[in-house]
C-alpha cells in the first residue's frame, strides 16, 4: 500500500473480480462493482457532493487503450480480448493514481463500451482520503499493485458471472452465440490465465461478493478508522521511515477481496465493461 506525502492520509484499496464490468440493473453489475457500491453506500458516502467526498471509486476500465482501426474492427466482432493485461494502458494508469495518491486533482479518461473508443471528454476527479480501485487486473502489475494499502479479491462463482454477462450483453443488443464465443475464447481462459493468479495477492479475499455483508462490514470499519485518522498516524510514520506503510490486521475470509488507495474528494461511478 502507498501513502502519499501530504497532508492528508492517502489510501488505497483495490478490488479485482474474476468477471467483466457489467451494466444495468443490478444483476448484471460486476462483483467488485457492487462491492465498491455498499461500502460507499455503508460509509453515507454515495450522498455526498463529489467535491467533498472522502471517498471515492476509480474503475479500471476507464483506462483501456486507444484501438487500432483493426483492432477496433476486432473489437466490434467479439474478437478482441479486452481481458488480456496489454488491453489496458498501464503507464496512464499508474501515473493517474500516483498524482491522486499525491493530493492532486486529476482528469480520468472515459471509455465508449459500445464503440470500443476514448471519448476526448474526461471527467475531474478531486484528492480523497481513500480511494476504491477496482477492476479484474488491478493487482497484475507489480507497479501498480505495490501502491494499494488494502488488496481485495472478490470472489464470485463462475455460473454467476456468466449470467450476468449474458444478461448485460444482451441488453445491450448483442448476438447470445457471439456473447458465449466471447466468453470461451477470452473471458474464461484470461480470468484462469491472469486474473485468478493474482488472487495470491490478496490481504482479505470476499467470498459471495455483496452478500457477504461480514467481510464488507469489516471493510467499512476498517475505512471508518482511515478517516478518523486513527490510522493515518501509523502511516504517516512508515513513510516518513521509508518503510512499508502500516497495515492494520484483517480477520481471515475464505475467500474474496478488494484494496485501495488514496484521492481527496470525488467520486466516480463503476464504468460499464463492454465486452
Amino acid at each position: 500500500a502507498l501513502a502519499g506525502p501530504s497532508l492528508r492520509c492517502r489510501r488505497g484499496v483495490a478490488a479485482p473480480a474474476p468477471t467483466r464490468r457489467p451494466g444495468g440493473s443490478d444483476a448484471s453489475r460486476a462483483p467488485q462493482s457492487t462491492v465498491c457500491e455498499k461500502i460507499m453506500e455503508l460509509l453515507g458516502q454515495n450522498e455526498v457532493d463529489h467535491r467533498q467526498r472522502k471517498v471515492l471509486i476509480l474503475s479500471q476500465d476507464r483506462f483501456y487503450k486507444v484501438l487500432t482501426a483493426e483492432q477496433k474492427a476486432k473489437a466490434l466482432k467479439g474478437q478482441y480480448n479486452f481481458d488480456h493485461p496489454d488491453a489496458f494502458d498501464n503507464d496512464l494508469m499508474h501515473t493517474t493514481l500516483k498524482n491522486i495518491v499525491e493530493g492532486k486533482t486529476v482528469e480520468v479518461p472515459a471509455y465508449d463500451f459500445v464503440t470500443h473508443s476514448r471519448l476526448e471528454e474526461t471527467t475531474v476527479v478531486y484528492p480523497a482520503d481513500v480511494v476504491l480501485f477496482e477492476g479484474i487486473l488491478v493487482f497484475y502489475s507489480q507497479d501498480i499493485r505495490d501502491m494499494f494499502h488494502l488488496r481485495l479479491f472478490v470472489d464470485t462463482d463462475s455460473d454467476v458471472r456468466l449470467s450476468r454477462r449474458v444478461l448485460r450483453d444482451m441488453k445491450r443488443g448483442r448476438d447470445l452465440e457471439q456473447i458465449l464465443t466471447q466468453y470461451t475464447t477470452f473471458v474464461k481462459p484470461a480470468f484462469e490465465e491472469f486474473c485468478l493468479p493474482t488472487k495470491k495477492y490478496a490481504d482479505v479475499i470476499i467470498p459471495r461478493g455483496v452478500d457477504n455483508m461480514v467481510a464488507i462490514n469489516l471493510i467499512v470499519q476498517h475505512i471508518q478508522d482511515i478517516l478518523n485518522g486513527d490510522i493515518c498516524k501509523w502511516q504517516r510514520g512508515a513513510v516518513n521511515g521509508h518503510g512499508r506503510s502500516y497495515k492494520r490486521p484483517f480477520p481471515e475470509q475464505a475467500e474474496s477481496s478488494a484494496v485501495l488507495t488514496a484521492g481527496k474528494r470525488s467520486h466516480l461511478e463503476s464504468s460499464s465493461r463492454p465486452h
